[in-house]
């Protein structure tokens, strides 16, 4: 069999694509792009104002130059509209994209070493990166966000409710502390405590909750989710996108979770939905799951089904419900604890 012209063109596409996000991720990851918001700047003048090697950062220019993320003007390089849109501070930002399409490559990469020996490696894969540990929590910000407050957010009765008394979420694998600080936004008399293994997202959600004001109102620790104590029971308790991480310990980690919540809390719990029938992973709006979860046992993980996690919650005597979301690629299981 012979290679088709239109594949082959496909896969030149594939890779012209891959390129400039690679470029982009540079950009982002030494914030290049941020740095020349503000005026153009000849290549030595970035360099010197960004701290970098002027040769690296020159050769930089002209690829993101050849990509359209700069144009070359009299006063030197300044950002297309395109390259603005990878700026991290904006609204909308697509550094997301970027930091995950390096992050692919990367634990691709990884997996395919470890296919011979079947080891699996833990969250330290991400951790020991050095370009992509300080990205990760502001790449699930700009991924989920706007999705969380916008759709799931005013759908999920347990906020409101704790809300009115004033209650304490906790929020476990809380990142950069978004999912909290969104919460906090929105309901003006909730608490919350964002707990994280990964000391980069901890120092960046410190960082962000004094920067918004809200940090009279949200803490955050360094620690396991095993191991995690407050000093009352939690209205809520929130895992994001975050359980399947920890789906080998789920009898204790459920049991934790019904032991720690108050009469009439909720454990809130989001995950993608890992469809029922291979032939949905062909749905282009879930070809990234089916990756995900290639690289999810990298780790050690495997995505779940909302059945799933509603057993488990019930094992341990919680009232479950099932939100739907992004047309049942997401969903959030709520699990209730009685009232006493």
């Amino acid at each position: 069999m012979s290679v088709s012209e239109d594949l082959r063109k496909q896969a030149a596409r594939d890779l012209q694509a891959a390129t400039a996000l690679s470029i982009a991720f540079v950009g982002v990851a030494r914030g290049l792009f941020s740095a020349l918001a503000a005026a153009p700047a000849t290549a030595e003048a970035l360099a010197a104002a960004s701290g970098l090697d002027a040769a690296y950062v020159a050769r930089w220019c002209d690829a993101a130059y050849a990509f359209g993320y700069l144009d070359d003007g009299a006063g030197g390089f300044a950002l297309t509209d395109l390259g603005h849109a990878y700026r991290p501070e904006v609204e909308g930002s697509l550094m997301a994209f970027a930091v995950r399409s390096v992050l692919s490559a990367h634990m691709a990469e990884r997996a395919s070493e470890l296919m011979p020996s079947g080891k699996c490696l833990g969250s330290e894969e991400i951790e020991g990166s050095g370009a992509l540990s300080p990205l990760f929590g502001a790449m699930l910000e700009a991924n989920f966000a706007a999705f969380f407050e916008r759709q799931i957010l005013p759908h999920i009765a347990a906020f409101s409710d704790a809300d009115k008394r004033a209650g304490l979420v906790v929020d476990l694998g809380c990142g950069n502390g978004w999912y909290l600080r969104a919460l906090a936004r929105h309901f003006p008399h909730l608490r919350g405590i964002g707990l994280d293994g990964m000391a980069e997202n901890i120092r960046q959600a410190v960082a962000k909750a004094q920067e918004h004001g809200l940090d009279r109102r949200l803490g955050f620790q360094l620690g396991d989710i095993h191991a995690f104590t407050v000093a009352e029971p939690a209205d809520v308790i929130a895992m994001n996108r975050a359980l399947h991480h920890v789906w080998t310990q789920k009898e204790s980690v459920f049991r934790m979770l019904a032991e720690r919540l108050k009469p009439g809390g909720a454990a809130v719990i989001w995950e993608p939905n890992w469809p029922a029938s291979r032939a949905d992973l062909r749905d282009p709006t879930r070809r990234g799951m089916a990756f995900q979860n290639l690289t999810e046992h990298l780790q050690g993980n495997h995505l779940l089904r909302p059945q799933e996690i509603e057993a488990a919650m019930q094992a341990v005597g919680l009232a479950t419900s099932v939100h739907a979301f992004a047309n049942g690629n997401e969903t959030v299981v709520v699990g209730t604890k009685a009232a006493a």
